[in-house]
């Protein structure tokens, strides 16, 4: 059991594509803020940011067991102690900025910011990020950015059913890489299932990077 840095320094070194050492150990750190308690899985490695004792979580983990941390039990546990429900298991998918300035100006053509904070997505995504934005297209596809764990730039997407299956998921996710400093990188939560959503993010160049739980009021 390690107890390291924070969960901000651990992801953005990961955009910069050193990770935690894939040694099969469980590391415990504060969590970013009241709002973000998470289990955070990388290749051999787990982060839990969390208001909780590391003796108290190597009593609630099997030794050498690196899946026990996001599986049921465990996660039962610390919802149980921290008295907050697991909201998802998502995978982390990550993307650097574009930075060609004709690459950045073609991926949002055509976008408009929506200044509608009432409006479900929007409101949605004010629950789990700061400084969100939103922008919209002609076929009423959504991305938004915001800050999200630990401050990092997170962005999420939304194509209407009758605009489904014709290649505008992939534009706005590449939209969200041009909506960015040039120097940032983008996160992506997805759940494992949505396969269809997993496939958009891939063909816009995001990477699989981890999966993480968060556990929320």
């Amino acid at each position: 059991m390690l107890l390291m840095t924070t969960l901000a320094a651990i992801l953005r070194a990961a955009e910069h594509g050193t990770f935690p050492p894939p040694d099969l150990s469980v590391s415990v750190v504060p969590p970013p803020s009241d709002r973000e308690y998470c289990v955070v899985s990388f290749t051999g490695h787990i982060v839990i940011a969390a208001d909780v004792d590391p003796a108290w979580v190597a009593e609630h983990l099997p030794p050498g067991d690196l899946s026990a941390p996001t599986n049921p039990p465990f996660l039962s546990a610390l919802e149980k102690l921290t008295g907050r429900r697991v909201s998802a298991l998502d995978a982390m998918l990550l993307a650097p900025a574009l930075t060609d300035e004709a690459e950045r100006t073609a991926a949002t053509a055509g976008l408009t910011e929506l200044h509608d904070l009432a409006h479900p997505r929007v409101d949605r995504a004010w629950r789990y990020r700061d400084d969100v934005r939103a922008y919209v297209d002609a076929h009423e596809g959504m991305v938004l950015t915001g800050r999200g764990l630990a401050d990092r730039l997170e962005c999420a997407i939304e194509v209407p059913p009758n605009a489904r299956l014709q290649g505008h998921g992939r534009r706005l996710a590449l939209a969200a890489r041009a909506l960015i400093p040039s120097t940032a990188s983008i996160w992506a939560q997805i759940t494992p299932g949505n396969a269809a959503s997993l496939r958009t993010f891939l063909a816009a160049g995001y990477k699989p990077i981890g999966s993480e739980a968060l556990l929320i009021k």
